[in-house]
């Protein structure tokens, strides 16, 4: 009988794990593609045991939802937010594998780009005209 308390076992954990993610579909936002969807519903589900709204209330499942929105618009979006707020989301998400992010320039790293090259420009003008170049 041991290998049917084990499959019940196993059929309970993944009507469960079912249940859970059935819930969580109700919170996918139409504009989220599968791969986005996929990564902030694991992000939910893994921290859903700790966010469910207490019987009073408390917005808990709120504020997840919340985070959950803030990790992915950082991570597929490259929104930017306050720095605590990053180090939270970032430290619940650790874990989570997500392939195929896009990459995001910021603002300064281009105009260091645009400096740099100004910069390389400069110098191959002087020294084509013979100008001292150190």
């Amino acid at each position: 009988m041991v290998g049917g308390e084990a499959a019940a076992a196993v059929e309970e954990l993944v009507s469960g794990v079912r249940q859970a993610a059935d819930f969580a579909e109700q919170f996918r936002s139409y504009s989220e593609s599968e791969k986005q969807w996929k990564a902030r519903m694991e992000f939910i589900l893994r921290h859903l045991p700790d966010y469910r709204d207490p019987p009073d209330g408390g917005g808990r499942l709120d504020q997840l939802l919340s985070l959950s929105m803030v990790w992915a618009n950082h991570l597929f979006l490259g929104c930017s937010y306050n720095k605590d707020l990053l180090d939270k989301v970032m430290e619940m998400a650790d874990g989570i594998e997500v392939e195929d992010l896009p990459q995001f320039t910021t603002r300064t790293s281009k105009l260091s780009q645009k400096i740099y090259h100004i910069f390389i420009i400069s110098y191959r003008i002087r020294k084509e005209a013979g100008m001292n170049v150190t």
